[in-house]
């Protein structure tokens, strides 16, 4: 769904006394028409939008499949935006595009790594010009498509722990894990670096303590016991805006 153009003075003047019946009549004929739509067509994806993320309620959630989160599409206002977000509304309905740089909102200028670990926390969609991205930017963004696909049940059906806040601090980062323990997702964001410190070990939540955990990327081999006590190290890049996702399986799988 677009911006729908507001209603301004709107009323009914043959309502019976209740000329702000019109506000109700309009939502149930939104809703009418949805449902006329999937009817018709029941393999089409409906998103719903209103000024950013304005029109967002359960209401039109049982009528549609994931909703626009907000206009500011910085991937570094969205860490907080999603955190918010995230509170009350699950990652699979919460549409997070990556865009260009520097962003069209606010003009800054952030890695094409951090903005696709930022918008793969919900249903990760591409909003830049392609025509425009350097070769080396479309295979970057091909690795990282790849990847979501990986995590991609993980994050939109497993169960999330924000182990870090999303509220403007240096580092936030957020868990998946799936429903039976077997695999989780972490993505970790960080914005700046301060006083050239190392980023602290990341204490997970959930996992077996008996069990070892083997990095799908790099084959490391963790013990669940220490990725929830002195958590799982980050490697992070020194510069500012860095970020990473680290899935990880039990092993050995069983």
């Amino acid at each position: 769904m677009g911006h729908e153009p507001p209603l301004l003075e709107a009323c009914r003047p043959d309502a019976d006394g209740d000329p702000d019946r019109l506000w109700i009549d309009h939502v149930r004929s939104l809703y009418t028409l949805l449902d006329r739509l999937r009817a018709d067509h029941p393999h089409l994806r409906i998103e719903s939008c209103s000024s950013g993320g304005g029109r967002l309620d359960l209401g039109v959630l049982a009528h549609t499949d994931q909703v626009w989160t907000s206009d500011d599409t910085d991937a570094v206002d969205r860490v907080e935006i999603q955190h918010g977000f995230s509170q009350l509304y699950p990652a699979r309905v919460m549409g997070a595009r990556v865009t260009d740089s520097p962003n069209p909102c606010t003009g800054r200028s952030v890695p094409l790594d951090f903005r696709f670990h930022v918008a793969m926390n919900g249903v990760l969609g591409i909003g830049g010009d392609l025509n425009r991205w350097s070769a080396a930017d479309m295979d970057r963004a091909a690795d990282h498509v790849a990847a979501y696909k990986r995590v991609r049940h993980l994050i939109q059906l497993g169960v999330q722990y924000r182990l870090r806040p999303g509220d403007g601090g240096e580092l936030s980062a957020v868990q998946y894990l799936a429903p039976d323990g077997r695999e989780t997702a972490v993505l970790a964001l960080r914005t700046a670096r301060r006083f050239g410190h190392h980023d602290p070990a990341l204490p997970l939540r959930a996992l077996d303590p008996a069990a070892r955990y083997r990095d799908a990327a790099t084959g490391v081999l963790h013990h669940g016991a220490i990725l929830l006590t002195h958590g799982l190290p980050l490697e992070l890049d020194a510069d500012d805006y860095a970020s990473t996702l680290v899935h990880l399986i039990r092993y050995p799988t069983p």
